[in-house]
């Protein structure tokens, strides 16, 4: 693996006069939209011509999502053709690298969060502790040597500060870094692109963002263990503890998470989704990484990521 930089990296900011063009990807329920009108809204300020494109069909979690932000004294198409974009911002890791193609070659600044959204159909067995399907490159095999820019944990690091989902506000804290333009015109439309009542936290998520700097080890994986090693199987796990929680306040009742579990853990009790049978989860994490409003959290205790 690639080593990373001390903690005094700080990526040097591009001059962006010319313009740019931005490829958002990722899934549903992950705000590659919110990024997106960021990103319209500064390049609208700064005087430029702003064109977008997106597909955004599978409004439920799990569905992909991509749009394209291009700015310029004059913009024509509003798409970005292989091998143009400056920038890639991946909110899921396996659709961060479907896209790499599209990126400049040698120039352009790949920005990702390492968490998975893994779909149902990669996981093949959902015993405790299997390989799954899922994209097997790490970050340190792809940032570097495919693109300059980074990935980080940015969920964890929206989860630090009290909501998940503002991870693709700490990515677009990171990206500000790369960018030359003042931290107050960011600031500025953050406050007026964020939800009622979030405008706050967006801000705190992206300051962390804008302030990341890499651990002094190598890269992480993106939370998987490598799929070419055997998992141990249960019998060999001891201490094994599986719980599911599902936060009323957050569960908007869309039924995903009880219709899509393999084990018929969950169940509607009214307007919300409960754990009807915990015994019987294995851990497989789809429900949570499927659930559109980050309502659900499995946690594996012994059991390998």
């Amino acid at each position: 693996m690639r080593p990373l930089p001390n903690d005094d990296f700080a990526p040097a900011p591009r001059c962006v006069e010319t313009g740019l063009n931005i490829l958002v990807v990722g899934v549903g329920g992950q705000g590659v939209l919110m990024i997106s009108k960021a990103l319209a809204l500064l390049a609208q300020r700064r005087g430029f011509e702003v064109k977008q494109s997106e597909v955004h069909g599978m409004a439920k979690r799990g569905g992909i999502v991509f749009s394209h932000v291009r700015f310029a004294p004059k913009v024509w198409s509003p798409t970005i053709a292989k091998g143009e974009a400056d920038v890639l911002i991946a909110l899921e890791w396996a659709e961060g690298l479907r896209w790499l193609d599209h990126l400049r070659p040698g120039r352009g600044v790949f920005i990702a969060d390492t968490r998975r959204i893994v779909p149902p159909f990669a996981c093949r067995s959902r015993k405790p502790g299997a390989p799954s399907a899922y994209a097997r490159e790490t970050p340190a095999e792809i940032v570097g040597r495919h693109a300059d820019g980074c990935a980080l944990d940015a969920t964890e690091i929206a989860t630090a500060l009290g909501d998940a989902r503002t991870a693709n506000t700490v990515l677009l804290g990171r990206l500000s870094a790369w960018l030359d333009y003042p931290v107050g015109d960011w600031h500025a439309v953050v406050e007026a692109i964020a939800p009622k009542g979030t405008a706050e936290i967006n801000r705190r998520a992206f300051d962390a963002g804008r302030a990341w700097t890499p651990p002094r080890t190598d890269i992480g994986d993106p939370g998987t263990a490598d799929a070419t090693v055997a998992s141990p199987p249960p019998a060999a796990l001891p201490d094994l503890h599986i719980s599911v929680a599902i936060d009323p306040a957050w569960c908007k009742g869309c039924a995903i998470c009880v219709k899509l579990c393999p084990e018929r853990c969950l169940a509607m009790d009214g307007p919300i989704a409960v754990v009807a049978t915990p015994s019987a989860c294995t851990g497989c994490r789809v429900c949570e990484w499927l659930c559109p409003d980050f309502a659900v959290t499995v946690r594996n205790e012994g059991v390998p990521a």
